[in-house]
């Protein structure tokens, strides 16, 4: 027809646009949805980072120091005896001076638990455990009356062979490097020191 214009069809903007709009956002939701099914994998990668990094400062040198608070009965003096086994042995004590180590700790919780609080349920002990790098150094507390080291009986004496007293201490001394008395008012604080040798050289 003359002046007739050629028939265009109309579509709307809104038309237009939609399956622009439609394929961003399912990209956007496909993004979304990755990220989701990824997270649960990432969370996990990072907490076995963690736990690994954790485990490495709880066990090898410069570790932090430990310390329980347990009640005055045998049982508490099994546990400390665990633990510095379990010490003595990450710091790669061998067998033997692993031994020396754990039955001095062990001394020093009975005397604790003992003659310290004299198995008075309301009392605690306290242990500490910490690998320094240089030496082990365990510290175990009473809430007893308190001790003084210079009285104790020297069980090597003829007149105290036949005398259960002051052999665990005598012990202690004998196993470790250290051995320190300090007085609380009320309780005793004994600290036992191991040094460790240089890495390459035999202790």
């Amino acid at each position: 027809m003359p002046g007739s214009f050629p028939s265009i069809p109309l579509q709307s903007e809104a038309a237009q646009l939609s399956p622009r709009l439609d394929t961003s956002r399912s990209s956007h939701e496909t993004s979304q949805q990755g990220s989701l099914t990824r997270a649960p994998a990432l969370i996990r990668f990072v907490s076995k980072i963690i736990s690994g990094v954790f485990k490495i400062r709880l066990s090898g040198p410069n570790a932090a120091r430990q310390t329980i608070s347990l009640s005055s009965t045998m049982e508490s003096v099994g546990e400390v005896e665990a633990m510095a086994e379990k010490l003595a042995g990450q710091a790669g004590l061998d067998e033997d001076e692993s031994f020396r180590v754990t039955m001095a700790v062990r001394e020093a919780a009975v005397n604790a638990v003992l003659h310290g609080n004299e198995y008075d349920p309301a009392k605690c002990i306290t242990a500490s455990f910490e690998n320094t790098g240089k030496a082990l150094v365990f510290v175990i507390c009473d809430q007893g009356r308190g001790v003084d080291p210079a009285t104790l009986p020297d069980p090597r004496d003829p007149e105290n062979l036949l005398r259960g007293t002051g052999r665990g201490i005598f012990l202690i001394r004998s196993f470790m490097d250290e051995v320190h008395f300090r007085q609380l008012h009320p309780g005793t604080e004994l600290t036992l020191v191991k040094y460790l040798a240089p890495p390459g050289e035999n202790p």
